[in-house]
């Protein structure tokens, strides 16, 4: 996984929408409704086929798959662990209220499972924690995830504010979307990418915050990063990166026909 699927959204103006995050947001987050634009056509030539006989139908085969992929501490890089609570509660996913305030919410018919996983360098040598989370929402059809992509784009337009959870929020959000080969994405069938500022009762801010999320199948993948004092933008990236790569190369063992 190259450096280019981050750097995607960096120059994002806004023109684009919101994206997910963790704590109270986990993933990225769709009302339910169908009332966004069409997703785009699916992208073509990523080197990946799927087989349909492997593709999940069932919640119980979803979750396993989920479980599979989900990044883990060792996933991120080197000192990483597991924060508490370390998964998500399963059943559940977040939605954006009218109030900009994220909330969880039973799984809309759409999606099968989904699952979030919490990990985080921690604080040492004066330098705040990097805090990390990843997410996979295995929906029943490709067109599904489309459309989860498409409404997620919307998110930052409506909420350039929002507040994650009690004491946590973030602002100024900017986002981007990609199609497979647009800036750098080699490795998705599409991509979305979140930049914005990071606060909290407990770490103060503003601090780095960086989200991404991409879509293979019917599986969307999704990691977010926040930094803190002492840390750099590049450290938050680099783990970002490679909890990314991870995710993407393990959908793909997943879904994958044989050759």
């Amino acid at each position: 996984m190259t450096g280019a699927l981050l750097l995607a959204g960096c120059s994002g103006t806004g023109d684009g929408g919101s994206a997910g995050s963790d704590g109270s947001k986990d993933a990225s987050a769709s009302s339910g409704t169908r009332s966004s634009p069409a997703p785009s056509p699916s992208p073509t030539g990523l080197d990946f086929t799927p087989d349909p006989g492997r593709a999940p139908k069932t919640p119980a085969e979803a979750l396993r798959l989920a479980r599979a992929v989900a990044a883990a501490p060792v996933n991120w890089g080197p000192g990483f662990v597991r924060r508490s609570p370390y998964e998500s509660e399963p059943g559940k996913w977040p939605v954006l209220d009218a109030n900009c305030v994220w909330e969880r919410e039973p799984l809309p018919a759409t999606v099968l499972a989904t699952l979030t996983r919490y990990s985080e360098l921690p604080a040492e040598d004066g330098k705040g924690p990097i805090r990390v989370a990843a997410v996979v929402t295995v929906h029943r059809t490709a067109k599904d995830a489309d459309w989860e992509m498409a409404e997620t784009l919307e998110e930052a337009l409506r909420c350039p504010d929002q507040q994650l959870r009690q004491g946590e929020r973030i602002s100024d959000l900017l986002s981007q979307g990609a199609g497979y080969g647009a800036l750098g994405n080699f490795n998705s069938e599409d991509t979305l990418t979140e930049s914005g500022k990071y606060y909290s009762d407990e770490l103060g801010g503003p601090h780095y915050y960086y989200w991404v999320q991409s879509r293979v199948a019917q599986v969307t993948v999704a990691v977010v990063g926040r930094g803190a004092e002492g840390r750099t933008e590049d450290e938050v990236d680099a783990a970002l990166n490679q909890g990314t790569g991870q995710m993407l190369s393990l959908v793909e063992s997943e879904l994958e026909a044989p050759e």
